[in-house]
């Protein structure tokens, strides 16, 4: 796999982080950005954040429906410490170097995760937050 699969918007990853003890969180932000890169957004105050900008080296797992099972080897890179319209959420930019295939013929991917808001203001927001992703990905 020399580019990155597609996948739904919302679909939960898993973003894992060093520096210090192993650290991995999911997130429901991660939007394709080229074919080697990914946008995705973290609240200012979350350890993830502290722990990118300490060590950038960072995985990103993905599973999601249309057989879609990789791990992205990436580095990232925070591009805007406050999204516009989502003050408090940074985005960050992942540069993937390597792309790890779990696919198999044995299996299949039917569907990633279920993730749904709750909030009404928490699924506002996340809105908020998706298009000024989206705004990032088109530059």
């Amino acid at each position: 796999m020399n580019e990155l699969p597609q996948w739904e918007p919302g679909t939960v990853c898993v973003l894992s982080t060093g520096g210090g003890a192993p650290h991995a969180i999911p997130v429901s932000t991660a939007m394709r950005a080229g074919p080697r890169r990914v946008l995705l957004a973290l609240a200012a105050r979350r350890e993830t954040l502290a722990r990118l900008r300490r060590e950038p080296r960072c995985a990103l797992t993905i599973m999601a429906a249309g057989d879609v099972a990789c791990t992205l080897h990436a580095r990232a890179e925070i591009v805007q410490e406050s999204l516009r319209g989502a003050e408090g959420v940074a985005a960050v930019a992942l540069e993937v170097d390597a792309i790890q295939d779990h696919m198999q013929p044995r299996f299949a991917i039917a569907a990633g995760v279920a993730w749904r808001w709750t909030d009404d203001e928490a699924r506002a927001g996340d809105a908020a937050v998706r298009a000024a992703l989206d705004g990032l990905a088109r530059r």
